[in-house]
């Protein structure tokens, strides 16, 4: 099948492109000795999960437990979820797949801590707990060294869990001072710092740069859009994912519309004007989106379609299109090589 034969809207995967991408962070972690663990929440995918695995990664990283449970069905058995894990059912869970794999979680509060505590408790497992700390993102996290240090100890004097180390997100300026004085001060009180956790695909290229990091967790960078694009962590040519179109309304000589709204892009603006970047009019602007309505504004093209034509949108965030689709037709020469069930998507049980 040629791509030419695909009913839009419809989320293409260019696998040479996935591949090149894959292939060339791990190379830039391995150069600086830096663990790769890659967060699955971009593609919700096993089948590119194992593809990063196979280069090298040394686990994942997920973001919910739907997400951890669907890898670990998939044969994954390495496995991170940065996330306060709160509740009865959702503990319970947890500790279900802490037998099946080996697992590690975060904690920013004592009260998370003692529901960790209470859920491993007589199961004969130990499970490593990350602090995850504040470096300015705003979000979760202990906001100090001492705070970080504190917490450290509680997880370390709690039956069932074991301190495991350190997270963060993103990987900014600010993480240096940080975990350099966390660090110094948990070896004073005899706790050995055995991962520091950073991440995030727009600073990706300077991981490097904070000696501190010990592992890393990009998701992006196996996809790119238009967001990476902006903040020069992927270039265009290395964008893999895009959404094919259809140009299915020309109600004036400057509007069109297209066959995709927020049920394909979701309405994520990420500080970017527009909703996308079409591939084929770089100069035209996804103004607005309704459900199944894409308006776009083609007044700056010399050149302007007529209905019918087929166009591909770079999206402003891949994460969220991959959570609005149930599968991904991955393609090559221009042709149809594989299509892969989005198998984590919105994964809830």
């Amino acid at each position: 099948m040629r791509i030419d034969d695909l009913d839009t809207p419809v989320v293409l995967i260019d696998l040479d492109r996935l591949e090149a991408n894959i292939t060339r962070f791990q190379a830039y972690l391995d150069q600086h000795g830096i663990a790769n663990r890659p967060h699955i929440k971009t593609h919700k995918i096993p089948q590119i999960a194992r593809m990063q695995m196979a280069a090298g990664a040394v686990g994942i990283t997920c973001q919910k437990l739907g997400e951890a449970e669907v890898m670990a069905d998939a044969g994954i058995d390495d496995i991170f979820i940065p996330y306060n894990i709160v509740g009865s059912a959702k503990l319970e869970r947890l500790a279900a797949l802490a037998r099946r794999v080996r697992l590690s979680v975060t904690a920013d509060s004592s009260a998370v801590v003692i529901g960790l505590g209470a859920a491993l408790s007589g199961t004969g497992l130990e499970l490593p707990v990350l602090v995850e700390c504040d470096t300015g993102m705003g979000r979760c996290g202990v906001q100090t060294p001492c705070e970080a240090v504190e917490l450290a100890l509680q997880i370390a004097h709690t039956p069932g869990l074991r301190f495991g180390g350190l997270m963060t997100y993103p990987s900014s300026s600010l993480i240096g001072p940080f975990m350099h004085e966390a660090v110094r001060l948990l070896r004073e009180r005899g706790l050995d710092v055995e991962r520091v956790s950073g991440g995030g695909t727009a600073t990706m290229w300077s991981a490097h740069e904070h000696p501190e990091v010990t592992e890393y967790r990009a998701g992006m960078y196996v996809y790119g859009d238009r967001y990476t694009l902006r903040a020069g962590a992927i270039r265009l040519e290395e964008c893999a994912l895009t959404i094919l179109t259809t140009i299915v309304s020309r109600p004036t000589p400057d509007r069109g519309v297209i066959d995709g709204g927020s049920k394909t892009f979701s309405s994520d603006l990420l500080g970017l004007e527009g909703h996308g970047l079409i591939l084929e009019y770089p100069e035209a602007r996804i103004v607005s989106l309704s459900e199944e309505h894409g308006v776009v504004d083609f007044s700056g093209c010399a050149q302007k379609p007529a209905i019918g034509e087929r166009v591909r949108v770079l999206p402003n965030h891949c994460c969220v299109v991959s959570n609005l689709f149930d599968e991904v037709i991955g393609v090559r020469n221009g042709k149809v090589e594989t299509i892969w069930q989005v198998a984590a998507r919105g994964a809830v049980r």
